[in-house]
Protein backbone atom coordinates (compact mmCIF):
# COMPACT_ATOMS: atom_id res chain seq x y z
CA UNK A 1 0.00 0.00 0.00
CA UNK A 2 1.49 3.48 -1.12
CA UNK A 3 0.79 6.52 1.09
CA UNK A 4 -0.09 9.65 -0.31
CA UNK A 5 0.55 13.19 0.87
CA UNK A 6 2.75 14.88 2.83
CA UNK A 7 5.65 12.36 4.54
CA UNK A 8 8.16 12.73 7.35
CA UNK A 9 10.80 11.69 4.51
CA UNK A 10 9.57 14.61 2.34
CA UNK A 11 9.18 17.23 4.90
CA UNK A 12 12.36 16.68 6.14
CA UNK A 13 14.35 16.08 2.36
CA UNK A 14 12.41 19.89 1.79
CA UNK A 15 14.15 20.98 5.04
CA UNK A 16 17.24 20.29 4.44
CA UNK A 17 17.54 21.28 0.68
CA UNK A 18 15.84 24.83 1.86
CA UNK A 19 18.34 25.17 4.74
CA UNK A 20 21.31 23.85 2.31
CA UNK A 21 20.11 26.59 -0.16
CA UNK A 22 19.74 29.63 2.59
CA UNK A 23 23.29 28.43 3.62
CA UNK A 24 24.81 28.72 0.43
CA UNK A 25 23.23 31.95 -0.55
CA UNK A 26 24.40 33.21 2.67
CA UNK A 27 28.18 32.46 1.99
CA UNK A 28 28.44 33.89 -1.49
CA UNK A 29 27.15 38.02 -1.06
CA UNK A 30 28.67 38.81 2.49
CA UNK A 31 30.83 41.91 3.38
CA UNK A 32 33.72 39.89 3.44
CA UNK A 33 33.46 39.16 -0.83
CA UNK A 34 34.26 42.53 -1.60
CA UNK A 35 31.13 42.65 -3.52
CA UNK A 36 29.75 45.69 -1.58
CA UNK A 37 30.60 48.81 -1.39
CA UNK A 38 33.51 49.35 1.91
CA UNK A 39 34.16 45.70 1.56
CA UNK A 40 37.85 46.81 1.86
CA UNK A 41 37.17 49.08 5.13
CA UNK A 42 35.57 46.55 6.54
CA UNK A 43 38.37 43.60 5.92
CA UNK A 44 41.33 46.27 7.42
CA UNK A 45 38.80 47.20 10.13
CA UNK A 46 38.38 43.66 10.83
CA UNK A 47 42.00 42.68 10.51
CA UNK A 48 42.94 45.83 13.16
CA UNK A 49 40.98 44.73 15.59
CA UNK A 50 41.65 41.17 15.17
CA UNK A 51 45.20 42.83 15.30
CA UNK A 52 44.51 44.36 18.86
CA UNK A 53 43.09 41.39 20.62
CA UNK A 54 45.71 39.49 20.18
CA UNK A 55 48.12 42.08 21.07
CA UNK A 56 46.26 42.59 24.29
CA UNK A 57 46.22 38.98 25.15
CA UNK A 58 49.55 38.85 24.31
CA UNK A 59 50.46 41.57 27.03
CA UNK A 60 48.35 40.08 29.18
CA UNK A 61 50.17 37.09 29.13
CA UNK A 62 53.15 39.30 29.10
CA UNK A 63 52.70 40.77 32.35
CA UNK A 64 51.06 37.52 33.52
CA UNK A 65 54.73 35.87 33.09
CA UNK A 66 56.64 38.71 35.02
CA UNK A 67 54.26 38.22 38.03
CA UNK A 68 55.36 34.64 37.67
CA UNK A 69 58.76 35.21 37.53
CA UNK A 70 58.28 38.66 40.37
CA UNK A 71 56.42 36.07 42.86
CA UNK A 72 59.08 33.06 42.31
CA UNK A 73 62.28 35.65 42.81
CA UNK A 74 61.10 36.99 45.82
CA UNK A 75 59.50 33.80 47.30
CA UNK A 76 61.91 31.00 46.53
CA UNK A 77 60.16 28.44 47.95
CA UNK A 78 57.37 29.06 45.46
CA UNK A 79 59.29 28.19 42.68
CA UNK A 80 58.77 24.82 41.83
CA UNK A 81 55.39 24.91 42.56
CA UNK A 82 55.18 28.08 39.75
CA UNK A 83 57.65 26.46 37.35
CA UNK A 84 55.51 24.60 35.38
CA UNK A 85 52.45 27.36 35.26
CA UNK A 86 55.04 29.68 34.02
CA UNK A 87 55.91 27.57 31.63
CA UNK A 88 52.70 27.32 30.50
CA UNK A 89 52.04 31.06 30.31
CA UNK A 90 55.44 31.68 28.51
CA UNK A 91 53.54 29.26 25.83
CA UNK A 92 50.50 31.16 25.84
CA UNK A 93 52.60 34.23 24.79
CA UNK A 94 54.30 32.32 21.99
CA UNK A 95 51.01 31.14 20.51
CA UNK A 96 49.84 34.82 20.79
CA UNK A 97 52.59 35.77 18.41
CA UNK A 98 55.22 36.51 21.46
CA UNK A 99 55.58 39.89 23.36
CA UNK A 100 53.77 42.78 22.02
CA UNK A 101 55.53 46.05 20.84
CA UNK A 102 55.55 48.65 23.13
CA UNK A 103 53.63 51.56 22.28
CA UNK A 104 55.13 54.50 21.08
CA UNK A 105 58.45 53.87 22.54
CA UNK A 106 57.12 53.35 26.11
CA UNK A 107 57.85 50.23 28.20
CA UNK A 108 54.73 48.23 29.32
CA UNK A 109 53.87 48.95 33.08
CA UNK A 110 55.50 47.27 35.08
CA UNK A 111 53.43 45.07 37.66
CA UNK A 112 52.48 45.64 41.27
CA UNK A 113 55.76 44.13 44.21
CA UNK A 114 55.18 40.73 45.25
CA UNK A 115 53.81 40.88 48.80
CA UNK A 116 55.96 40.12 51.40
CA UNK A 117 54.57 37.12 52.56
CA UNK A 118 54.39 33.79 50.02
CA UNK A 119 50.92 32.98 50.66
CA UNK A 120 49.73 35.92 49.94
CA UNK A 121 51.98 36.50 46.85
CA UNK A 122 50.47 33.83 45.54
CA UNK A 123 46.97 34.54 46.04
CA UNK A 124 47.52 37.91 44.38
CA UNK A 125 49.02 36.03 41.78
CA UNK A 126 45.70 33.64 41.54
CA UNK A 127 43.72 37.09 41.64
CA UNK A 128 45.30 37.85 38.81
CA UNK A 129 44.79 34.91 36.92
CA UNK A 130 41.60 35.16 37.48
CA UNK A 131 41.09 38.92 36.45
CA UNK A 132 42.53 37.85 33.01
CA UNK A 133 40.94 34.47 32.40
CA UNK A 134 37.76 36.54 32.67
CA UNK A 135 38.74 39.29 30.33
CA UNK A 136 40.01 36.25 27.97
CA UNK A 137 36.18 35.07 28.50
CA UNK A 138 34.81 38.08 27.62
CA UNK A 139 36.97 38.66 24.43
CA UNK A 140 35.78 35.84 23.13
CA UNK A 141 32.03 37.40 22.09
CA UNK A 142 34.51 40.10 19.33
CA UNK A 143 36.90 37.45 18.69
CA UNK A 144 37.38 35.21 15.00
CA UNK A 145 36.53 31.53 15.46
CA UNK A 146 40.02 30.51 15.91
CA UNK A 147 41.57 33.03 17.79
CA UNK A 148 38.23 32.32 20.00
CA UNK A 149 39.21 28.87 19.89
CA UNK A 150 42.44 30.10 21.12
CA UNK A 151 41.68 32.61 23.79
CA UNK A 152 39.11 30.15 25.25
CA UNK A 153 41.52 27.33 25.68
CA UNK A 154 44.49 29.88 27.57
CA UNK A 155 41.50 31.74 29.63
CA UNK A 156 40.76 27.53 30.38
CA UNK A 157 44.28 27.02 31.50
CA UNK A 158 44.08 30.37 33.39
CA UNK A 159 41.21 29.47 35.58
CA UNK A 160 42.87 25.90 35.97
CA UNK A 161 46.31 27.99 37.03
CA UNK A 162 43.97 30.34 39.22
CA UNK A 163 42.59 27.37 41.18
CA UNK A 164 46.39 25.54 41.52
CA UNK A 165 47.42 28.97 42.98
CA UNK A 166 45.19 28.51 45.28
CA UNK A 167 45.68 25.32 46.48
CA UNK A 168 49.81 26.09 46.39
CA UNK A 169 48.98 28.79 48.82
CA UNK A 170 47.05 27.01 51.34
CA UNK A 171 49.85 24.11 50.96
CA UNK A 172 52.86 26.87 51.00
CA UNK A 173 55.10 27.32 54.65
CA UNK A 174 54.05 30.72 56.42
Amino acid sequence: MHRTGTTRRSVLTATGALALGAVLTGCGDGPGTGSAPGGADARAASLRARTALRASAARDSASLLSRYEQVAAAHPVTEPGLAPMGAAVREHLAALGGPPEAASGSPAPAPPAAATDARAALRELAAEERRVADGRATALLAAEPELARLLASIAAAGAAHAYLLTELAKETPA
